[in-house]
């Protein structure tokens, strides 16, 4: 295994993250625990998770995720070796089951209460906010509309986590889902307020959606917030096996057709084509698209999950692939001719 550090922390991380958003739903208890158990063992230290989760959400299963960790926490007694990192969600219809209030002082505090006690632990790693309470441009959406309604909180809520961090619940924050914009103001008032300052950020990266590329690597670099990429395997769209026919009835697009972002046509002819560079270079698909990953200055670490341990061990491995300039230039010719098909 690779490490790095949580930027502007003394924390080592593995490359790989262990994302574990199908605990719950399409992996039972055992079977997390087996893959948190089979990740460790192969260095991986770093796990992420949220309140949310299970996705798809729902009333029923939110929750189930990070108690699943909990339970792993308690029985194997390997806390103190991982890194874990959760999130409170965002506002929206999407998560009206869990909360309404967004990320009020009160709405952080309980939910930071209640995320504790399903990890069973006493503080968190990196606590993230899963995405903006504004209505801007976040989970492929395109074509930005002012949200006139909201009122500027980043000072609100900086404030907030920060008397999370002076309690030792968290140790450190990040942000997920969010633009230049906001992750510019998060630092501006961290810098001029001496409050909590944004290590990473967690957002959607992968050879189908690259717009991280456009202006937010280079904040990444400059600032240190490092990319913790999520969906690199656009939902296992870039294993390939929806275009070979050799997707199980339990892969995610089966199971929940809704999740089409990276469905369309022209996410499927650049996913052809990428098959197509992987096989003429000896190498799997899901590998060399996760290698790509890797290999970028300004990710932190790559989330990366699985619904077996065929598939973890296949996904951890990327971390001792290298690719060339050769297959590089091959992979950005494909994107020159068909650009972030899944933004």
């Amino acid at each position: 295994m690779k490490y790095t550090t949580l930027p502007n922390t003394n924390i080592k991380v593995s490359k790989i993250c262990l994302g574990t958003m199908t605990f719950g739903n399409q992996n039972s208890e055992s079977e997390g625990h087996e893959q948190l158990d089979y990740a460790l063992e192969r260095g991986v230290n770093f796990i992420d998770t949220a309140e949310l989760y299970p996705v798809p959400a729902s009333a029923e299963m939110s929750g189930r995720t990070s108690k699943i960790i909990g339970t792993w926490n308690k029985k194997s007694g390997n806390r103190d070796k991982v890194i874990i990192a959760s999130k409170i969600a965002g506002g929206g219809d999407y998560t009206a089951h869990i909360r309404t209030t967004g990320f009020t002082p009160a709405s952080i505090k309980e939910a930071i209460d209640l995320e504790l006690g399903r990890l069973q632990t006493d503080y968190i790693d990196l606590y993230q906010l899963h995405w903006p309470e504004r209505d801007t441009n976040r989970f492929g959406i395109r074509d930005y509309k002012l949200d006139a309604k909201w009122e500027d909180n980043f000072n609100e809520i900086l404030n907030s986590l920060d008397k999370e961090v002076k309690a030792g619940r968290i140790r450190n924050i990040g942000i997920s889902n969010e633009n230049s914009w906001g992750t510019m103001r998060y630092l501006e008032e961290s810098k001029y307020h001496n409050l909590p300052r944004v290590s990473t950020i967690q957002n959607a990266y992968s050879l189908l959606a690259r717009t991280f590329e456009t202006d937010l690597a280079e904040v990444s670099l400059r600032e240190n917030v490092g990319l913790l990429a999520y969906s690199p395997m656009a939902f296992g769209v870039l294993s390939g096996k929806y275009i070979t026919g050799n997707a199980g009835e339990n892969t995610r697009l089966k199971l929940f057709p809704r999740f089409a972002r990276y469905s369309g046509d022209q996410a499927t002819e650049a996913t052809k084509r990428y098959l197509e560079i992987a096989e003429a270079n000896n190498m799997s698909l899901a590998q060399m698209s996760l290698a790509f990953v890797n290999q970028k200055p300004f990710v932190t670490s790559n989330i990366i999950g699985a619904t077996n341990l065929k598939q973890l061990r296949e996904n951890i491995e990327s971390i001792d692939m290298t690719l060339n300039d050769a297959v590089l230039d091959q992979i950005n010719d494909v994107h020159q001719m068909i650009p972030n098909p899944a933004t």
